[in-house]
């Protein structure tokens, strides 16, 4: 148990340090490449070696980068700038180690249902329509596009996408932009809308141990603009990774720990997010799985190193390898999320996610906003606090007697989670109310959600929206 409930370890704190005394020797002798020249030359002030490209770095440059990161990072939620719908309240979110808020995904190709076997190209619409419906999921903390629409030029797309969730929720939102060259446009429309902090940016190193230009572009100004920065490396077991879990785990530490050295000196005390090391490779397909136990494993390793170090993390959930919402989508997406969430993961993203991450669905995050829930109940724990409590009420009914009707009974039965789309009928009941599959009850739930009045900016708000995302066009 900790203060936030149940949780799960793979590393002690000596593990942690051995680990961490690993990923230095790697820094310091096989170091990284970092393909930004002023970032280069800020690395060589600060003490790196460095050969060219080939950055090679000292361990007191690391240890002070991890202690200049904020360990508290706050991602407000935007209120006061249009229309509420609905009972869901928007929140910020205090983001620090071992607290978890869950949220979904970006940039899918494809999406999949309301039919079982339905998928098509998405639509810039749908990232809208995917914002509206999250804006009504109690569960879902914050919000990712869940969708990369083709249609729109790619040189706006993620400004496009920006303003589309902006139109659709007020929770706070995390997004990935391809280059830094919006990230100004970025910060004034999420003015405009109620919140210039309200969001951050998911990025990533080209591995193995590679800081490119646009990733760096994207760590210097995320700093200097204060956005907090989520860095996850993307490794691969036998192919852009060694292949055992100790040395894949090493590998990812290097990679993002190295980002936020270059993070912290573009600006002392720049927020940043660490990202858990993740991916996973079928070695006889050469396909990249979501759900391969060993990566959960090694996020398991890397959440701890995170809390080690006391800094926010970031990790992925409730996804599956499977083509289409099916018994697959549904058993995988449930221990997935139940496993990062064990872990303490931070930020625990990609929610809804099926077809190993090109696939998004409707569907799929009403069901994990569902399976969310579940979640919390579990790791809500038990206290031991209530025992003196607990010792009276036992003593007051004695034996051979019924809690049934007790002031204790009805107070306390609102701690059990009452389901909602799982079923727990008895079998009879269940056929007399139509016999519903669990897909089947999460379509209809989905379409009423979506019929249900949405959050709309105002037009002020909406207009200057406009006007900003027209520079762009």
């Amino acid at each position: 148990m900790t203060m936030h409930g149940l949780r799960i370890a793979a590393l002690d704190e000596e593990a942690c340090a051995h680990l961490h005394d690993a990923t230095l020797t790697v820094l310091e002798k096989t170091g990284v490449e970092v393909q930004h020249e002023e970032a280069l030359a800020q690395l060589a002030k600060a003490g790196a070696r460095v050969d060219g490209t080939r950055v090679r770095m000292p361990r007191y440059l690391v240890d002070e980068a991890i202690l200049s990161a904020p360990k508290e990072i706050v991602l407000d939620a935007r209120g006061g700038d249009g229309d509420t719908a609905g009972e869901t309240e928007a929140r910020s979110l205090v983001l620090r180690a071992g607290e978890t808020y869950y949220g979904t995904g970006s940039d899918c190709l494809y999406l999949h249902g309301p039919g079982t076997r339905d998928r098509r190209p998405v639509m810039l619409d749908d990232v809208e329509q995917m914002a509206v419906l999250q804006e009504k999921l109690p569960q879902i903390d914050f919000v990712m596009s869940m969708a990369h629409p083709s249609q729109v030029p790619s040189s706006y797309v993620d400004a496009a996408q920006f303003a589309a969730m902006l139109r659709g929720t007020r929770k706070p939102l995390l997004m990935v932009t391809p280059h830094a060259g919006n990230l100004d446009l970025m910060m004034e429309m999420a003015a405009a809308c109620g919140g210039s902090a309200s969001w951050g940016i998911y990025a990533m190193p080209t591995p193995p141990l590679v800081h490119g230009s646009d990733s760096v572009d994207l760590l210097m100004g995320c700093a200097r603009l204060g956005v907090p920065m989520a860095y996850a490396t993307a490794i691969l077991q036998g192919a852009t990774a060694p292949a055992s879990r100790a040395a894949f785990v090493i590998q990812g530490n290097a990679e993002t720990l190295s980002g936020l050295v270059i993070s912290q000196l573009a600006r002392p005390g720049a927020p940043y997010v660490y990202g858990v090391s993740q991916g996973a490779m079928n070695l006889r397909t050469s396909s990249v799985l979501y759900v391969a136990p060993e990566s959960y494993a090694v996020q398991q390793a890397c959440a701890d190193l995170a809390g080690y170090y006391k800094l926010p993390s970031f990790g992925y959930g409730g996804v599956s390898d499977s083509s289409i919402l099916d018994e697959q989508w549904a058993l995988e997406a449930g221990i997935t999320l139940l496993a990062n969430a064990l872990a303490g993961v931070t930020l625990l993203h990609d929610l809804g996610y099926l077809a190993s991450g090109t696939g998004s669905s409707y569907e799929a995050v009403v069901l994990m906003d569902d399976m969310v829930r579940w979640v919390k109940a579990y790791l809500a724990g038990v206290s031991a606090d209530e025992a003196a409590e607990a010792v009276e009420e036992i003593d007051a009914v004695g034996p051979a007697a019924t809690h049934l009707g007790r002031k204790f009974t009805r107070h306390h039965y609102r701690d059990w989670l009452a389901g909602d789309l799982l079923d727990q009928q008895p079998y009879d009941a269940w056929e007399a109310a139509g016999a519903s599959t669990l897909l089947e009850r999460t379509a209809q739930k989905t379409r009423e959600l979506l019929r249900e009045p949405a959050f709309r900016l105002c037009d002020d708000a909406s207009g200057e929206l406009e006007r900003l995302l027209d520079t762009v066009r």
